[in-house]
């Protein structure tokens, strides 16, 4: 009796969960790594201890996207506009990277990842920004996963100083505005070494960008889970790839 009722159980199990087709993985994944606060408030501990089991799911997230075949997950670290938040936890978050970077970078060097970075370089701390740049010379060469790391970055700010570098090409006279096309505006963009989004990804519920690689979202699937960051497991991941699986990318056509 027993045999049959895992029997039944695991038909329905299989034929309620999609198998993921490896013909349809997204080629770049982005994430919104919401809300390890609010989950270290649930649990009655300090934000920071949000931060740092969010650093453990940056890793798992970064192996699942690895096996899967995804080439790359750019993760949003840190915006231009949480500097407002109080300097304890600021400084705390600007500590994170050299971490994480320290007791992980060995296994992604292992893996075959290669380390990015998009965002303003020119106001993080030295031993911030001596971290992200060590790690990214140790794995240039590395032709696996690439784990771009969104860091004091806002889309806004790309978007306007990717408009000034074009305004001082119009100044110079070696570019007229009507040559000024979508390819050339994404080419001039932090992320140009890099394909669009196919799937952004936001935990905790929230329902909204957030100032994150507005342009090169245009025609991303979103998928919104009501999970916390440092709740984020392997199993979140491949629902979110499933379910962009189900989905048809049409562009506007109709196709």
């Amino acid at each position: 009796m027993i045999k049959r009722v895992r029997s039944w159980w695991n038909r329905e199990q299989n034929q309620q969960t999609p198998a993921i087709s490896k013909d349809n993985i997204p080629q770049h994944v982005a994430v919104i790594m919401d809300g390890n606060g609010r989950w270290a408030k649930r649990i009655g501990m300090p934000r920071i201890v949000g931060h740092q089991n969010g650093m453990k799911a940056v890793k798992r997230t970064a192996i699942a996207a690895d096996e899967l075949g995804i080439k790359y997950l750019t993760m949003f670290a840190f915006s231009t506009e949480n500097w407002t938040r109080p300097k304890d936890e600021v400084d705390f978050l600007m500590r994170l990277p050299q971490e994480f970077l320290a007791i992980e970078l060995d296994e992604l060097i292992e893996r075959n990842v290669q380390v990015r970075m998009m965002g303003n370089k020119e106001h993080l701390p030295s031993h911030t920004v001596d971290a992200l740049t060590e790690a990214i010379r140790r794995t240039e060469n590395n032709t696996g996963l690439v784990l771009n790391f969104a860091l004091n970055y806002g889309s806004r700010l790309e978007i306007t100083e990717c408009m000034q570098t074009l305004g001082r090409q119009i100044e110079s006279g070696k570019l007229k505005a009507e040559d000024i096309t979508p390819d050339m505006i994404g080419n001039t963009l932090l992320s140009s070494d890099m394909p669009d989004p196919d799937l952004l990804i936001r935990t905790s519920g929230e329902l909204r960008l957030s100032n994150f690689m507005l342009w090169q979202l245009a025609y991303s699937e979103l998928w919104f889970t009501d999970i916390y960051w440092p709740e984020f497991k392997k199993e979140h991941l491949y629902e979110a790839v499933i379910e962009y699986q189900q989905r048809s990318r049409r562009y506007g056509g109709l196709k």
